[in-house]
């Protein structure tokens, strides 16, 4: 598959990947005792926007069939 660098297949990507270094930085400031409590929430939101993102990508590329 070929991917333009511009292309919602390459954009999905990238976003999955950042999606979960988000995920794993998360766990690891989780851990910390104490945790930075502010710093826990603008990641988490974040996560959450990259999220949102990936649905509407998805949804863009694989769009339901109606029933």
């Amino acid at each position: 598959m070929k991917f333009n660098l511009h292309s919602p297949d390459r954009r999905l990507i990238e976003l999955k990947i950042e999606h979960a270094d988000l995920d794993a930085w998360i766990a690891r400031l989780d851990q910390d005792q104490p945790a930075d409590q502010l710093m826990l929430r603008r990641l988490k939101k974040r996560r959450l926007i990259l999220r949102d993102e990936m649905v509407q990508l998805e949804l863009l590329l694989c769009p339901k069939e109606p029933a």
